[in-house]
Parts: C-alpha cells; structure tokens; sequence
C-alpha cells in the first residue's frame, strides 16, 4: 500500500546534532595539546630564570631534539633529497679543504670536530661533524645549512643568496664527508691557510724584527675582543 502523498518527509538533523560528541572530542585534544605547550613554556622560562642564559651550559636533551627537529622540518623536503652535483676528485677535494680552512675552521677546527676556542663558547656548541648525527644528513641537507644558516645558533648563511647553484658550497660537502680521511699531512697544510687576526699578525712581525736583530718584543696584553679573520697565514710574508 503507498504512503499518502501529502504525507511530510523526515527532517534532516543539523550536522551538529548528529555528532554531538566530535566536537567536544577534539576541543578536549586541543585543550589537552595547548595546556601542554604552555607547561613546556613554564618550565622553559622556569629554567632560564634559575640557571640564566649563558652559552657555557650544555643543551638539555629537550632542546637537543627540539632543534634537531625543526632544523630537519626547515629544510623542504625537495631540498634534503638534492644529490652532489659536484664530482668527487682530488682537485675538488683541495678546494674545499682550503676553503674550509679559510671559512669554517675558526669554529669547527681543521678537522671538523669543534675543538675551538669560539665554537666550545657557542650555544650549542659546534657539533664534532665526524659523527653520525651529522654525517647521517644527506647531500641536500648539508648543501641547505651551509648556504642558508641556522637561526638561533652560531651558524650564518654563506654563499650568493638565491637559488642559483653554489659549487664552493658542493665542495664543502664533499669535505664533511672526507672528515675521517684527513691525512696528518693535509691537516698541516690546512693551518697554513687558517685566518690570522691583525693581532697575530703584529706579533709575526716583531718576531721576526727580533729575528733579524731588532729589540725583543713585547708580550701582547690580553684581549677579550674576537679575532677578526681578515688575513690568511699564507699571506704572511
């Protein structure tokens, strides 16, 4: 038997009625993932007021993983997958080794491992770069840091900005991996091309005026003020 005609269809509930309990379930996980931020942040600020701010402290595990993980969230995932352009060959090898030398060890040492003056006093400090936790980065990765920096570290941006391809950077990253290959020999001639601060370089000079029969020189006084890599040991006459 049909329905009469004139006979009123069902009226449809309102979405909202029809999930009462969703929106209360995922206001109760965002209340949830908001009161844990902000007890994350007490205990951050907590942390800053008892123990300060000072670079001499080392990391706490909390903000070791923190920063791992965003500096992986920063680089875009095309980037992390980008291969060395440059070939590996004993000329490419030695300019990024001079470079390095010229550039990167006043922080991170000749052979990568951060053993500086100015990269122990850092926060955090540089990393020793023959371990895993960088040596497991790939090409793209070590490419992205190099040429754009790490905000809130010690760490600038080198190279041209931009997207145009950085073959000095590519050389440098074929020196990170070569970290553990450095001969004694190599490491020698990488000091030679460590940059020297006018400071040093004064000091050069009346050793070598005491050399050649001048009056002996002074001690230098102390200084708390950083070297300023303007000049090279090789271009110490």
């Amino acid at each position: 038997m049909s329905e009469p005609e004139n006979a009123e269809a069902p009226i449809p509930h309102p979405a909202s009625k029809r999930h009462p309990g969703l929106i209360q379930r995922y206001a109760g996980a965002c209340l949830i993932v908001f009161s844990s931020l902000v007890g994350i942040g007490l205990l951050c600020a907590g942390w800053i007021v008892l123990h300060g701010v000072s670079t001499r402290d080392n990391p706490t595990v909390l903000e070791e993983t923190a920063a791992r993980a965003m500096r992986h969230l920063a680089v875009p995932a095309g980037e992390r997958r980008r291969v060395n352009p440059v070939p590996q060959t004993p000329e490419s090898l030695a300019e990024g080794r001079a470079h390095w030398a010229d550039h990167c060890a006043s922080c991170h040492g000749n052979d990568g491992r951060g053993n500086t003056e100015i990269g122990q006093h850092l926060f955090p400090k540089a990393p020793d770069m023959t371990l895993p936790k960088t040596q497991a980065l790939t090409d793209g990765e070590l490419y992205a840091i190099i040429k754009n920096g790490v905000r809130l570290t010690g760490m600038p941006a080198w190279g041209s900005p931009g997207s145009a391809e950085d073959p000095q950077t590519w050389k440098l990253v074929l020196f990170i991996r070569n970290l553990q290959h450095l001969t004694p020999e190599e490491l020698d001639q990488m000091k030679s091309m460590n940059p020297v601060s006018p400071m040093e370089l004064e000091e050069q000079r009346k050793a070598d005026d005491f050399l050649n029969g001048g009056d002996v020189p002074e001690p230098a006084s102390p200084s708390h003020h950083p070297a300023r890599p303007r000049a090279s040991r090789k271009e110490i006459p």
